[in-house]
């Protein structure tokens, strides 16, 4: 989408995005800092978490904050630790983007390995579940608050198994979340379909497709600026395509 930011479009906001160790989160996390965010970055990549976090000091953003975290692995009380540690250390959180996920494996349903599609609905559908429910709470607290999933459109055709049937899950929670909170005024929730893009992850799913062709993860991040700033403040409950 066609967008261009303020300079100070996020100045002051507190906002957490898993899968910020790479592709589309690391984008996100950087240009979030850039329009002034202090942005709090979480991945299991601890080494890709720490690049993008010199990354952002060496522009003079506001310092972020690392979490290690393995979605996969974490459990309930994981979650609500993380969102006491962001009020004991911030005191606020406004935003919440969901990059995280997993590809799992591109095959017909009958002959999908069980365990990895469990996982591969945990890491896609249940983990962004869990933080979302954690930290909800805090992010009540404070008006202009924006939730963003981030989906795709390969959900009803073959062979997507458990990574399609995640990311239908995933906008209907969005949807859900963004119908229940609406009267409140505080949150509004969304989604973004980034479309073809430059990363590892479309590599793996796609590893014959030159990707000079695909837009960059740059590319994509106006549309995570507008839903995440003041601009979109009417806008609750919508999938908004990135390109």
């Amino acid at each position: 989408m066609q967008y261009t930011a303020t300079a100070e479009l996020l100045s002051g906001k507190v906002i957490l995005i898993t899968g910020a160790g790479s592709g589309i989160g690391a984008a996100v996390a950087k240009a979030y800092a850039a329009h002034g965010a202090s942005v709090i970055l979480l991945d299991k990549n601890i080494p890709a978490l720490e690049l993008v976090y010199d990354e952002i000091m060496e522009n003079e953003a506001p310092k972020p904050a690392l979490y290690p975290l393995d979605l996969q692995g974490a459990s309930i009380p994981d979650y609500d630790e993380l969102s006491r540690n962001i009020h004991d250390n911030f005191g606020r959180l406004d935003g919440l983007v969901h990059c995280a996920a997993s590809l799992g494996q591109i095959a017909p349903v009958q002959h999908q390995d069980p365990k990895v599609w469990l996982e591969t609905l945990h890491i896609n559908l249940t983990a962004p579940y869990l933080l979302t429910r954690a930290c909800l709470a805090l992010i009540q607290k404070y008006e202009h608050a924006s939730i963003i999933f981030t989906t795709d459109n390969h959900k009803d055709t073959a062979y997507w198994a458990g990574y399609g049937v995640s990311k239908a899950a995933i906008e209907s929670l969005s949807k859900q979340l963004a119908d229940e909170l609406e009267c409140d005024g505080r949150v509004r929730v969304n989604s973004i379909d980034p479309g073809k893009v430059q990363t590892k992850f479309h590599a793996r799913a796609f590893p014959a497709i030159d990707p000079t062709t695909l837009a960059t993860p740059e590319d994509v991040v106006p549309a995570y600026l507008y839903l995440m700033g003041q601009d979109s403040l009417d806008i609750n409950g919508e999938l908004i395509l990135a390109q």
